[in-house]
């Protein structure tokens, strides 16, 4: 565990950046720093690893003041990630990798070794081991800092907006990938990011820091969402938290309908079989069970839909896995208000009306149903 009780620091000019913040940060874990510029999140960030000198207040690495360690061991027990990823622009990308190590004192081809591995774990093909990081993409580059970082296997990790500078579908990929790996290795993870949805999807723990370093709050993410301590978490969160919040419940408990869904190649009796009162559409699928769109029932051909005429489906959830707020998302985004819910194949389940959906998250509110992230 990581100890930070009563730190300041204060510069030279007197320019307070971190106020007495003090922070049990769990093991095992990932515990997000978050707040507005100028909050400190960096500043604390840096401290944990000496980068930063505190100006008062203690900080401890299970139990020992890390100004009583060595810099240079301290540091090399934390791997370090930044934004942009800080590589070693004339190493190649295997020997970037293998820093750490060889400068712990492996041999080159053990530590190659190490690299190697380690591209795999996060996702890099071999291929472009020998490459240069200017030949690789944004992404890529971070999957390459995250590598590094973890080369000589270090317990902690630190992390500062490793993820702010690529776009939002690698964003999002590259922090299903962090979650994936914390699975894996279950190291103590800090992470700064000033994106509170990132906080929210990667955090253990989130803290939410003032201007000037001082703790708003700290809390599991669902109880950040359900209960701010005050009107400046409430504002920092957004009007949007509720929504939000539904990435906690489950949608395990949707009723999903069957009955409105038929394949492309049905009958004429057959779509007159699936054709309910009260839902006016009817899911098309094609033979493997994987959804091509929606009708309304008078205009389906028996034997030969038109697929072209077909309206969107949305985009679908899996049923059970994802979240009640995937599910919603996919109710909004379908012309017709009803979701698709899905298995790994992506084979239709069973539908759900956005009025089901509406429902479920009004008995899971009534319920109180909160705590373990729901991805998706």
């Amino acid at each position: 565990m990581i100890r930070i009780d009563s730190v300041t620091k204060r510069y030279p000019d007197g320019t307070v950046a971190v106020d007495r913040l003090s922070l049990d940060i769990p093991d095992r874990s990932i515990t997000v720093l978050v707040g507005p510029s100028g909050c400190g999140k960096t500043t604390t960030l840096r401290m944990i690893n000496r980068m930063v000198d505190l100006s008062e207040g203690t900080i401890s690495l299970d139990g020992a003041d890390i100004t009583k360690q060595p810099v240079n061991t301290l540091r090399r027990s934390m791997g370090y990630v930044i934004q942009n990823a800080g590589l070693f622009q004339h190493r190649t990308i295997v020997d970037n990798i293998a820093t750490v190590p060889r400068m712990l004192g492996w041999g080159k081809e053990k530590a190659r070794a190490r690299a190697t591995e380690l591209m795999e774990r996060v996702g890099l093909d071999a291929s472009l081991a020998k490459r240069y990081p200017y030949q690789l993409s944004g992404g890529q580059q971070q999957r390459v800092g995250v590598a590094r970082a973890l080369a000589a296997d270090p317990p902690v990790l630190l992390m500062d907006e490793p993820f702010s500078a690529v776009d939002p579908v690698v964003r999002k990929g590259l922090q299903d990938e962090l979650l994936r790996l914390q699975d894996e290795l279950g190291k103590t993870i800090v992470f700064v990011t000033h994106d509170i949805d990132e906080a929210i999807k990667l955090g253990t723990m989130v803290a939410v820091l003032r201007t000037g370093g001082k703790l708003a709050q700290f809390a599991p993410p669902a109880e950040l969402l359900s209960d701010p301590a005050d009107a400046f978490v409430e504002d920092f969160l957004g009007a949007d938290r509720g929504i939000r919040r539904l990435s906690f419940f489950s949608s395990s408990g949707l009723d999903l309908k069957t009955s409105p869904i038929v394949a492309v190649d049905s009958t004429a009796e057959q779509i007159a079989e699936r054709t309910t009162p009260g839902v006016p559409y009817l899911l098309v699928t094609d033979l493997d069970g994987r959804p091509l769109g929606w009708s309304e029932p008078g205009a389906l051909t028996a034997g030969a839909v038109d697929t072209a005429q077909l309206l969107a489906y949305g985009r679908p959830f899996a049923a059970g896995k994802d979240s009640l707020r995937a599910a919603l998302d996919g109710s909004v985004l379908s012309p017709t208000g009803w979701a698709v819910g899905v298995d790994d194949t992506g084979r239709v389940v069973g539908v759900v009306s956005q009025q089901a959906v509406g429902e479920a998250i009004r008995s899971a509110h009534a319920a109180g149903r909160s705590g373990t992230k729901v991805l998706g």
